[in-house]
C-alpha cells in the first residue's frame, strides 16, 4: 500500500504557516473557555442527547451551517482503536465545484464530500485525522483534488449545539489542512491500487473502511510551526543584511 507522507514543514507557504498558527490560537481559546466551565469538546455535543449509543449521529438531527453548506455529526462505531468516538466533517452541494459530478453517490442537489474525521479521546481531545471508503458515509465520490479546492469553506458559523465546538471543528481543518490533504490524496492512491476489482466494488468494499489514519497533537504541531517560522525569519533577515551589503 502506498505510504501516507505528509508534506515537510518545508513545503508549507508562509501563508499555510501563518494559517496554521491562527487556527491553534482559535483552537486554545476554546479550549479556554470550555475548561473554564469545567467542559470539553465531546461533552458539549453530547449534552442532553440522553444515552450514547455505537453508530447514532449525536446531534441527533446532525450539525448544519446553511450559509456555508457544512455539515458534522459525532458518532462511535470503531472496536479496533481506543477512541471515545469521531466527528465526520463534510461540504454539501452549495460549496461544492459546479458540474462535477461523482462517479458514485448522491449525484445534483443531493451531492455531499465527507473531508475529514476526527477521533476523540474521552477527555475531549484529538488523537487522529483519518480518511475513509465511499460507503461508510454515502458520500459523493469526488476526486481529492475537487475536495481540497474547497476545503476553506468549511465552517460552522453558528451556535448550535456548542459555539466553542463549532469554532474548535473549523479551526482544526484550518490548522491541519496540510495532513487533510495528504489524507484526501492518499485515499484516491489506496482506492487507484484496487481498481482492477472494478471502481465501485472497491468503493463498496465493507473490508476497506479506513484508507489512512494520521495522529496529530496541537501543542507538538504548534511548537514545529514556530520552529520552522523562526528559521524562515532568520534566514530572510540574512538575505536583507546580505543584499543590504551589495547596495553600499
Amino acid at each position: 500500500m502506498t505510504e501516507l507522507g505528509i508534506p515537510k514543514l518545508a513545503s508549507l507557504t508562509d501563508n499555510q504557516v501563518l494559517t496554521s498558527l491562527a487556527a491553534i490560537d482559535d483552537i486554545r481559546e476554546c479550549y479556554r473557555v470550555l475548561e473554564k466551565g469545567g467542559l470539553n469538546v465531546v461533552g458539549e455535543v453530547l449534552k442532553g442527547q440522553g444515552p450514547f449509543y455505537e453508530m447514532d449521529h449525536y446531534p441527533k438531527e446532525d450539525v448544519y451551517d446553511r450559509e456555508t453548506a457544512s455539515q458534522y455529526y459525532y458518532h462511535a462505531h470503531r472496536d479496533d482503536h481506543a477512541e471515545h468516538g469521531h466527528f465526520h466533517l463534510f461540504l454539501r452541494n452549495a460549496a461544492l465545484p459546479e458540474g462535477i459530478e461523482p462517479v458514485m453517490g448522491p449525484t445534483g442537489e443531493d451531492r455531499v464530500a465527507h473531508l475529514v474525521a476526527v477521533s476523540m479521546d474521552a477527555w475531549g481531545y484529538p488523537t487522529d485525522l483519518f480518511a475513509v471508503n465511499r460507503w461508510v458515509t454515502d458520500e459523493s465520490w469526488l476526486p481529492a483534488e475537487t475536495i481540497i479546492r474547497v476545503l476553506d469553506q468549511f465552517a460552522i458559523d453558528h451556535a448550535y449545539p456548542s459555539w466553542p465546538v463549532n469554532r474548535w471543528l473549523t479551526a482544526i481543518v484550518r490548522c491541519f489542512r496540510p495532513q487533510i490533504e495528504a489524507l484526501l490524496y492518499h485515499r484516491d492512491e489506496v482506492i487507484y491500487q484496487r481498481q482492477a476489482q472494478g471502481l465501485e466494488q472497491v468503493l463498496e468494499d465493507r473490508s476497506l473502511e479506513i484508507t489512512g489514519t494520521v495522529p496529530i497533537d496541537v501543542d507538538s504541531w504548534a511548537d514545529k510551526l514556530k520552529a520552522e517560522q523562526i528559521k524562515r525569519n532568520q534566514a530572510k533577515r540574512i538575505q536583507q543584511n546580505r543584499s543590504s551589503e551589495y547596495t553600499r
